[in-house]
Parts: C-alpha cells; sequence; structure tokens
C-alpha cells in the first residue's frame, strides 16, 4: 500500500527513540476501534502512544491544527491519523509549521485539490495506490498498519495470536461502517466475527453480556443492529474517548460500568432521534415543496448533531430521497446527509464548494459546516444539482428479490446452507426470497410502537376457492412495519404476498427459523376470510 512502509518506519523509529506517539481518531465505531488497534500495537512493541478523539460538538469531524499544536507544546513529535485526515489540509500545514510529523490513514476520498502535505499518506484511495482492495475501513486500515509493524517487531506465532485479537475489533468496525464484504473485509469480518465467540477483553465481553450475545456465534446484523449502535452512542451523544477506555479497561467491574454508560447514552440517543424525527415528519407533512423536492433538505435550530445522521437515514428510509438534516447554532449550521444508490452526494457538495468552512464524505454519506444564514443558498443549489441528475422513477423503492421461495420449502437444511454465505453486508447482500399467499394466522402484535411480528402459515388455492391445509406456522418480525400494517388493518386469515430474509430465533422456548420481512402486499381479504 502507498505509503506504508515510510509509515511503519517512522513509527519504528519513534519507538527505538523512545518518542511519545499521539494517534488521532475519528468519534465514530470505525474511528474510535481504530485507535483501539493502533495504540495496542504501538504500545505491545514497546512504544508510548497516547490519543485524542474529538468531541462531535465542541471540535467536529477531522484533524484540527490547535490539537496538534498542542500535542506539540507537550513533546509530541509524531502524530498518526486514523479514518481522518484526507482533506485535512489546514492541519497539516500547523503539523509542519510545529515541527511534527503527520502520518495520515484514511479510507475517505480525496478531494479535487488533492492530499495534505503530510510525513506519509496511507489510504488505498490516493491516486496511484495499486492496493487491490480499496474499501477498507479506517479501521482496516489501521489493522494493516499493526499488521505490518507486528511482523518487524514479534514473533510469527506472537503475530498470529495478537492479530486475531485485533481482527474482532476491525471486523465490528468493517461491518458497522458498511463497507462491502469482499476481498480482505470478507476475511476480517468472517474470521473477526468468529473469534469474537470467544472474548477474553473485558470491555469487549461486558458490551456482548449487555447485549446478551456472549458465548454463541455472531452475524454481521447482531453487530451492525446491537454492538456498533451502543460504541456509536458515545460519539453522538456525550465523548467518544470512553469507547477507548471500554476496550483497553483492565478490571471487569469497571469495564461493565463503562459499557452501561454506553448503553444508558444510546438509549439517550434513541429518544432524541424519535425527537427529531417527528419534527421532521410534521415539516414534511405541511410543506408541500419540501415533500416534492428531489433532495430533501430540513434544517431545525438545536437539534443534536450527533443524531442528524441517522435522522437522516430515517427520511431516506421514509420517502427515498437524498435527505440532508442540518443543525443551526445561532450562527453556525452543521449537516449530515444520506443518500440513494443512484445519486452521488459528495459530488453534489462539490458543485457548491465555497458554501462551507468544511466538509467530506462519499457518495452516499457527507458531513459539512456552514453559515446559517448560507443554508438557503445550499439549499437552493443542491436541489437544482439533483434535479439535473435525477428523475421522479429514481425515487420509487425497489426491493430485489433473489428467488420465490415457498414457506412449505423452508427447511433447516435450506437454512443450514445460507448460513455458509455469512457474513452478509454491503457488497455481500443476505438472500431475498418472496412468497405468495401467504397467511396471517393469529392476530398481529406491534412492538415497541414501531415493529409488528407476525405469524404465517402456507397457503393453497384448491379449485378456485381458498382452502387451507394444516402446515408449519413461521414467526416472523416486520422491523420498523408496525405502522403500515396498522394502517392496513390486517386480519388472522388476511393473504400477504411477502418479501423475507431468513433468520432463527435463539430463545430456549419460542425459538427457531424465523422471517425477517422486507415489505409486504395484502391481497383480496374477501378470498381469506371464512374458510378453515
Amino acid at each position: 500500500m502507498t505509503g506504508m512502509k515510510a509509515a511503519v518506519d517512522r513509527i519504528e523509529a519513534a519507538i527505538e527513540r523512545k518518542e511519545g506517539i499521539l494517534v488521532y481518531g475519528d468519534y465514530d465505531v470505525d474511528g474510535t476501534t481504530a485507535i483501539v488497534i493502533l495504540k495496542a500495537a504501538i504500545e505491545l512493541c514497546g512504544g508510548t502512544a497516547d490519543f485524542h478523539v474529538p468531541h462531535r460538538i465542541r471540535e467536529g469531524y477531522d484533524l484540527r491544527g490547535d490539537v496538534i499544536e498542542g500535542a506539540a507544546a507537550g513533546g509530541i513529535r509524531l502524530v498518526v491519523s486514523v479514518d481522518s485526515g484526507t482533506r485535512a489540509f489546514a492541519a497539516a500545514e500547523s503539523a509542519r509549521r510545529a515541527g511534527v510529523d503527520l502520518i495520515i490513514t484514511d479510507h475517505h476520498l480525496p478531494g479535487p485539490d488533492g492530499l495534505p502535505h503530510a510525513f506519509a499518506v496511507v489510504n488505498p484511495n490516493q491516486v496511484g495506490c495499486e492496493y487491490p482492495c480499496k474499501a477498507l475501513c479506517g479501521a482496516g486500515i489501521a489493522f494493516k498498519i499493526a499488521q505490518a509493524l507486528l511482523a518487524r517487531r514479534l514473533t510469527h506465532r506472537d503475530q498470529a495470536q495478537l492479530l486475531l485479537s485485533f481482527m474482532k475489533i476491525a471486523a465490528i468496525a468493517t461491518i458497522a461502517d458498511s463497507v462491502p464484504l469482499h476481498g480482505e473485509n470478507r476475511v476480517i469480518a468472517s474470521l473477526g466475527l468468529n473469534a469474537l465467540r470467544s472474548t477474553v477483553n473485558p470491555g469487549l465481553k461486558a458490551l456482548l453480556e449487555l447485549a446478551h450475545l456472549d458465548g454463541r456465534p455472531l452475524t454481521s446484523e447482531e453487530v451492525a443492529f446491537r454492538i456498533a449502535p451502543r460504541i456509536n452512542a458515545a460519539g453522538r451523544m456525550d465523548i467518544a474517548a470512553d469507547v477507548i477506555d471500554l476496550f483497553t479497561l483492565k478490571d471487569p467491574t469497571r469495564a461493565r460500568e463503562v459499557a452501561a454508560r454506553l448503553d444508558k447514552l444510546n438509549g439517550d440517543r434513541q429518544e432524541e432521534e424519535r425527537r427529531i424525527v417527528d419534527a421532521i415528519e410534521k415539516r414534511i407533512t405541511e410543506d408541500s415543496a419540501l415533500r416534492e423536492s428531489f433532495c430533501m433538505v430540513i434544517d431545525g435550530e438545536g437539534w443534536h448533531r450527533g443524531v442528524i445522521g441517522i435522522t437522516a437515514t430515517r427520511v431516506v428510509e421514509r420517502y427515498g430521497r437524498p435527505a440532508i438534516v442540518i443543525s443551526r447554532d445561532g450562527e453556525e449550521a452543521h449537516g449530515s446527509g444520506r443518500s440513494i444508490s443512484v445519486f452521488h452526494l459528495l459530488n453534489a457538495l462539490e458543485s457548491c464548494p465555497t458554501l462551507f468552512t468544511r466538509y467530506g464524505g462519499h457518495a452516499h454519506a457527507v458531513g459539512f459546516s456552514l453559515p446559517s444564514s448560507r443554508v438557503a443558498e445550499f439549499r437552493a443549489s443542491v436541489e437544482a444539482y439533483a434535479r439535473a441528475r435525477l428523475k421522479v422513477d429514481d425515487f420509487e423503492p425497489v426491493l430485489n428479490v433473489d428467488a420465490e421461495l415457498a414457506l412449505d420449502s423452508i427447511t433447516p437444511e435450506l437454512f443450514a446452507a445460507l448460513q455458509k454465505l455469512e457474513p452478509f453486508g454491503a457488497g455481500n447482500h443476505e438472500p431475498v426470497f418472496c412468497a405468495r399467499a401467504a397467511r396471517l394466522s393469529a392476530p398481529m402484535k406491534i412492538l415497541k410502537e414501531k415493529h409488528v411480528r407476525m405469524k404465517l402459515s402456507p397457503s393453497q388455492a384448491n379449485g378456485g376457492n381458498a382452502g387451507w391445509r394444516r402446515a408449519l406456522t413461521y414467526n416472523s418480525m416486520g422491523w420498523r412495519l408496525a405502522e403500515r400494517a396498522q394502517r392496513e388493518k390486517l386480519l388472522p386469515g388476511d393473504l400477504l404476498d411477502i418479501a423475507f430474509n431468513l433468520g432463527h430465533n435463539d430463545h430456549p422456548e419460542f425459538g427457531g427459523i424465523e422471517l425477517s420481512l422486507r415489505d409486504f402486499k395484502s391481497l383480496e381479504k374477501a378470498s381469506a376470510h371464512g374458510t378453515t
């Protein structure tokens, strides 16, 4: 990988000379776990490493020159970024003036101005880098640096054991950051998930116990929806340094305390997310121009900046359009955007770069800051850009189905075969099946006001009349489908065409194969009722 040798040489020289090293990261899952990996690797090789993880509200994303200057004043001569720095031109200049060697390790796309001037840049997406796996996340690149560093300092046997430990953490980041699960990413995710069943790190063990995932193989879905949000909550709602503490604590009692704090922060995050989503829904309902926009830009005073990204995701899920949510804080505004597959959101921002004080991201997710006075100008600019490139048909949600699968064809053997395709995620999607005329065999249950549980059975037409035969009934979970199910007033006996993934519930009393509903279509109720 371009820059790797220079970076590892410089880190190794710092270890030999007993220089302090500052690892400068980001506040999300990818950034914090990357800090943990690289800091631990440096210390295992005999070095001394401190870390800085920015406060989302007070400092924002990316490297800051004042932080680097402060580190230099404290005697630091080497700063290594993780999951950040590709567009940190000003911070790189601050490092040069302060006499600090800056190594940038990142995976974000470089901008039109190229790369900052640094001692070394390790980013597979930089021009001229021939490294084949371009899609490593920030923690994945930190893992590769740790691997190169350990290869020089430790025996092969010690390397293997330590790298597997690092891979557990890198797997969490790889899944959480939604990078494609092929090539090295697939290896990291697969081996890391398998190794997580025998975790000994007190912090990681406490986190798995709290999520009721300890002592068994994990799926990528469980990591994405039960582990990653708890780690992310620290950076979204408070101070992400808690994550580094969690993974480096040796005392199990203290580790459980930190894990519990992360769990509470995640609950706070969910509540704040609900509040902002409700405000956005009200705005969209009342504003026809906003409803009809090609890129929805919604701003609000004092919205928590830690959750505007995930609320943008909710808007995209509901309306099928690119969405940008902006939190105004007096004269300054901060935004986060998410997109649909056919619209490159970072290019949209790069069409009006003079509006921003800073911005970055990739095709489907961006973040930025700009003066509040320019929000209206930004809204008009990005809307014009979107209208020139999108058509109304692009907003129609499309769910690709891999195969039709009758419910009475589902077997444990089929489920076991599908498990061999894991881990699923970006670039290796979980197979989606459809089944025709599944029968709702019991009253549906609404869970947490968002989700719906249904019992579904296969059905079979008989002589033109709806006839039922006794068959296995499957539990199914419709995540975030409760509102639709209630709106359609589904009743026992109704027939549904369904799209679903195959999952498994491990509950000792009612566990077994379970359907995860992706979508459903209600058939004629008249043909469903009155026959058993």
